[in-house]
């Protein structure tokens, strides 16, 4: 009978839920003599209960009845330690995410005990205690639909007033410690997801609706640390610093998919505000004037940070005003920006510092028409000594700070640096595949592909619109008709009306702004002053917008490139006598697969950050310049030009790429045959061995 009476109770019953319920109704004060035992039912009950609501729904009952949420209301009160309040959050964390009952849920979320401990003000000072407290609440976040959600928040006539969760939340948005940052985004998300009409109405309304501009603030802060790490890279070129800059990339794109989470939540109110600020607090102010500053400027982005992030937000932000915005503007002069920030205007001049910089101004194939806008002037004749003609450009007159963002975008295509050149492809390709860009911004911008083009056209004029079908059928796609689109002229109004961006004088049309996009394309590819994994680039772009055709190519536009072609050919001739001549067809096979590859993807190789980090080439006093691996390179970077230029001519002529090199195969003589039996190769020229790429020829001496 004794011991019946002294046997020690089942850990998982009712009785051992009892038993520690009725000890914490006995405790008045929590100290250091019985905070252990405390902290021990606080966590028992959490196990006990979790156990009950997948084995004995009267465990649940139980606490229900006893109304133990109040009594770990009053354990809190009566506390004087922190680890009882650390033990009292985890305890209900567990119970909140473990508990799989609908009505389990309602009741812990009822009864405004949940709001109560939001709401304490417990000492934040003690970080374990905030990592606690802000998994606390995470895991009621976790639980949130429309049901339960009305439990949490307050209201009057029908409107939301009061959202403890939410509130609290946001206070910690921008938190040092980057682990508060993410849970606190994972708890807004939660809420936006709700769907909740009210809710939605009382976080786009202020004092809430400040977080988001907030949150574009801090971003934009993160960006300009960005710029400040890129431009002390040349100063301190180690590994520290690459880290340091792919760490602040991983943050800026994890702030960019938080925005296009928020956006994919479906608030409308809160797109517009996302996209207001970026706009109005970032791009306008910040990101477009950068793009042509001088160095006494007090901005804190420079160019190719500026590039890289307009790339960034084009490809992450979802929100279709944004990104038609961001083309519109486009076509405004720098100097209109630039009137509503810090930047003086000195014209961009292009050079290998990759900080704000400020030189001669450019020359290029433009004059000025009305009022600041761009005509196509190129002339017939060029001529060139290097392996990449240059001379498409005439002298101009005026100044660089006249000239449009995709003008500039242009010039920096022409003249820029690599990490300019490829920063200003990577926006224009960014454009090009932003499905959210409606295809007459485009056209407005002059990057519409052809195949679209004329699909645009077919349809007006299936339609009847307009002179769709004149310009279907004339000998160029464009007519002194041509002018902006309607979705064009909507952006720019609202430009002007909602951001205060205006500029007067006519607008160029989107034939010669195609123009001008295609001879800034081929200059690039008659440079000779840039690494050659940005030409494949830029032959990428140009096979976008010229699909097997040669309908918009100019004759000076072929004759560059055949001039080009051939300065390339003989110097490659040249390669034929030199150390590296056994592997040049091994390489001109390897090269071509590679490069078919890279020009008819569907998207470009590179991310974006890419442009901050771009392939750095050894430095001549790192290998001697008569070294066999600077031959070895040099010949690379031959084969690659020849390689994509040669490409090019057949795409112009408006064949298909084949997969091999058209090579002319070697005469099977009985050596050949021979050594091909005993397993050698023969793949490299022997002297006297003619190979030929159809309409050229390398004799190997």
């Amino acid at each position: 009978m004794w011991f019946s009476f002294w046997r020690s109770r089942d850990r998982f019953s009712l009785d051992e839920l009892r038993y520690l319920t009725n000890q914490l109704q006995k405790v008045q004060i929590v100290n250091d003599v019985n905070k252990d035992f405390v902290i021990e039912a606080l966590r028992s009950i959490a196990e006990l209960l979790t156990y009950g609501d997948q084995h004995d729904s009267s465990f649940f009952e139980f606490f229900m009845e006893k109304q133990v949420m109040g009594e770990f209301v009053r354990i809190l009160n009566i506390s004087r330690t922190v680890t009882v309040s650390l033990q009292l959050l985890q305890t209900i964390s567990i119970l909140i995410q473990n508990l799989r009952r609908e009505h389990a849920i309602y009741y812990m979320f009822s009864n405004e005990h949940v709001n109560y401990l939001i709401t304490y003000s417990f000492d934040f000072r003690n970080e374990e205690l905030l990592s606690y407290y802000i998994s606390f609440l995470r895991a009621i976040s976790g639980k949130l639909n429309k049901n339960t959600i009305s439990l949490l928040v307050k209201t009057q006539d029908e409107e939301v007033v009061s959202f403890p969760l939410y509130v609290e939340a946001i206070r910690f948005a921008f938190h040092e410690e980057s682990m508060v940052r993410t849970a606190v985004r994972a708890i807004t998300l939660n809420v936006y997801h709700v769907g909740d009409e009210f809710v939605n109405k009382f976080i786009a309304s202020a004092p809430q609706s400040d977080y988001f501009s907030n949150l574009v603030s801090f971003f934009r802060d993160q960006c300009i640390n960005l710029s400040k790490l890129f431009s002390e890279r040349p100063k301190n070129p180690c590994s520290e610093s690459v880290s340091a800059i792919l760490a602040k990339v991983d943050e800026i794109e994890d702030n960019l998919y938080y925005f296009s989470d928020v956006i994919s939540a479906g608030i409308p109110v809160v797109g517009s505000l996302i996209t207001d600020n970026i706009l109005q607090l970032l791009i306008l102010p910040l990101l477009f004037p950068a793009l042509q500053i001088d160095a006494d400027s007090n901005l804190k982005i420079g160019a190719v940070t500026s590039l890289y992030l307009l790339c960034c937000i084009l490809r992450i932000v979802k929100i279709k005003d944004l990104a038609n915005t961001m083309a519109a503007a486009l076509l405004y002069p720098l100097e209109t920006f630039a009137a509503n920030s810090e930047v003086k205007i000195n014209g961009y001049v292009s050079g290998n510092n990759c900080t704000n910089e400020s030189e001669e101004p450019l020359v290029d194939s433009v004059t000025l028409v009305n009022a600041g806008k761009l005509c196509v002037d190129i002339p017939n004749k060029a001529t060139s000594s290097q392996v990449h003609p240059g001379g498409i450009i005439a002298e101009r007159d005026f100044s660089c700070s006249h000239l449009s963002l995709r003008e500039t975008l242009l010039s920096y295509v022409t003249d820029g640096d690599d990490a300019r050149a490829l920063g200003s492809l990577s926006v224009l390709a960014t454009l090009l595949q932003t499905k959210e860009l409606d295809e007459s911004m485009l056209d407005g911008i002059g990057i519409l592909p052809q195949r679209k083009q004329h699909k645009k056209l077919l349809l007006q004029a299936l339609v009847g619109e307009g002179s769709g079908d004149e310009q279907l059928f004339s000998f160029e796609s464009g007519s002194a008709r041509d002018s902006f689109s309607s979705e064009l002229d909507g952006y720019l109004k609202k430009l002007k009306e909602q951001y205060g961006v205006f500029i007067g004088g006519a607008a160029a049309s989107p034939r010669i702004h195609r123009n001008q996009v295609l001879d800034a394309l081929v200059k690039l590819l008659c440079r000779s002053d840039i690494s050659t994994e940005i030409l494949w680039d830029g032959g990428w772009l140009l096979r976008q917008l010229l699909p097997y055709s040669e309908a918009e190519f100019k004759s000076h536009h072929l004759k560059l490139l055949k001039d080009s072609y051939r300065n390339c050919r003989s110097a490659l001739v040249q390669e034929t006598k030199g150390i590296w001549v056994d592997l040049l067809i091994t390489v001109l096979c390897d090269q071509w697969k590679k490069c078919k590859r890279a020009i008819e993807a569907s998207s470009p190789r590179k991310e974006p950050k890419c442009i901050l980090l771009p392939f750095q080439k050894l430095n001549s006093e790192d290998i001697p310049a008569e070294s066999s691996f600077t031959a070895g390179e040099r010949m690379s970077e031959l084969v690659k030009v020849f390689v994509l230029l040669h490409q090019l001519q057949i795409f112009s002529l408006g064949r298909a790429l084949t997969e091999q090199p058209p090579i002319q195969p070697q005469i099977d003589i009985p050596e050949i045959s021979r050594a091909r039996a005993a397993g050698l190769d023969v793949s490299g020229p022997k002297p006297g061995t003619e190979v030929k790429f159809e309409n050229w020829s390398l004799v190997s001496n």
